[in-house]
């Protein structure tokens, strides 16, 4: 889906010009011939410009997301945004490029690990990895689809963050309150792990009160960044006062340089750890309160 016409025949030359794979594209000049041409089917991926004379910005993409979700989509834009790039990738987005600095070998590894990517995903999402009460991964399915997935950061050059998340007082939750609310309260930290994280990320339950997270890094954010975020998501939930009862977490988190070689368990072990630690300085702080 492309505003600019003359653009198009600049992407035919510069997917052209990568002979390791051979690229049809076809155009769309507005989003509501680009959802239709969707729905017909046979369409590997997408690459949208965000505005076409029917429909601008974020919106743009939150459409074609919606109503095509099992197509990638490469956003491609005149103008350098960090905060779109990031909102975009976020939503579910594979790659965000700037139209200018949209080179042929780029363009034509971006298209590739886009199908690739999503290819794998929908295969694994089809298989028994899948926790019954946060509908989010599980263990097995964190392992299996972590190390392609970090195979895939090798590849691309880019970065991960794993995130080892543990609720507090859960026992408390359950002794108190019921089951039932413990259950209601692992599903509500599943919601706020879902609203921060990109659907592309991997997010899962490891068992009982504990959920890991490996999140491919996005351009502009840190990992630091993306482990506020979270907490702040949490400091909302209590915020707004649903439940008879406040949800604190302890998380670690490691991350892994594309330039590392790392198995998926060392890092979850690292974030396990840097979570255990902070749960013991909470230990030690409400014990010297008391």
């Amino acid at each position: 889906m492309e505003s600019d016409p003359d653009f198009i025949d600049v992407l035919r030359d510069r997917l052209a010009e990568a002979r390791s794979s051979v690229f049809e594209v076809e155009y769309a000049g507005e989003l509501s011939a680009a959802l239709a041409r969707l729905a017909q089917g046979g369409i590997d991926v997408v690459l949208l410009d965000l505005d076409l004379p029917d429909s601008q910005g974020m919106v743009t993409f939150e459409r074609t997301y919606a109503f095509a979700p099992n197509v990638p989509i490469i956003v491609l834009t005149e103008e350098a945004d960090e905060e779109l790039a990031v909102a975009t990738v976020q939503g579910g987005a594979q790659d965000y490029m700037v139209k200018a600095e949209t080179q042929s070998a780029a363009l034509a590894r971006s298209v590739r690990h886009a199908i690739e990517r999503h290819r794998l995903l929908s295969a694994l999402r089809s298989l028994s990895l899948i926790d019954d009460l946060t509908g989010l991964y599980n263990r097995r399915g964190f392992s299996d689809l972590g190390e392609q997935y970090l195979k895939f950061a090798r590849r691309s050059g880019r970065g991960v963050t794993v995130v080892y998340l543990d609720l507090d007082r859960f026992k408390t939750i359950n002794d108190s309150l019921g089951h039932h609310v413990g259950d209601r309260a692992l599903m509500h930290v599943a919601d706020i792990l879902r609203a921060t994280f990109r659907r592309s990320d991997i997010v899962a339950r490891l068992g009982g009160d504990e959920f890991g997270v490996l999140a491919l890094e996005a351009s502009g954010e840190s990992s630091q960044q993306l482990v506020q975020r979270l907490r702040d998501r949490f400091d909302e939930f209590n915020r707004n006062g649903r439940e008879p009862y406040q949800l604190s977490v302890s998380i670690g988190m490691a991350r892994h340089d594309n330039e590392m070689k790392v198995r998926l368990d060392e890092l979850l072990a690292e974030a396990d750890n840097a979570m255990y630690r902070e749960k013991h300085d909470k230990r030690r702080a409400l014990a010297r309160e008391r």
